[in-house]
């Protein structure tokens, strides 16, 4: 990843954060706001079972705020309202199809 600049990074960092930590844990909470303490334990199990350093992925969330995906009020932290119809049918929803929805719509 070290050859990758600094916009492919952060996309990268983006969306790693959004597939493998935000969106599971949301979907396993069934629910759209998580805490803080919630975020780092899901994110320390899959850089365990994935082998990734935490650093590698410690941008994720930050950048997923400044996209807007992910909003931050008080102590916790939220997707955004347009994703929750997704969150309530359990569904699959990528980094893209997310950036869609809080973006054009």
């Amino acid at each position: 990843m070290s050859e990758k600049g600094k916009h492919a990074s952060g996309t990268y960092n983006r969306r790693l954060v959004w597939a493998e930590v935000v969106w599971p844990l949301v979907l396993e909470l069934k629910d759209a706001a998580f805490t803080l303490e919630q975020y780092q334990a899901k994110r320390d199990e899959i850089c365990k079972s994935r082998n990734i350093t935490i650093t590698a992925i410690s941008r994720g969330l930050a950048s997923l705020i400044q996209k807007g995906l992910v909003i931050k009020e008080g102590k916790l932290y939220s997707i955004h309202y347009k994703l929750i119809p997704y969150m309530r049918l359990g569904a699959d929803c990528d980094y893209a199809q997310a950036i869609h929805e809080v973006k054009v719509k």
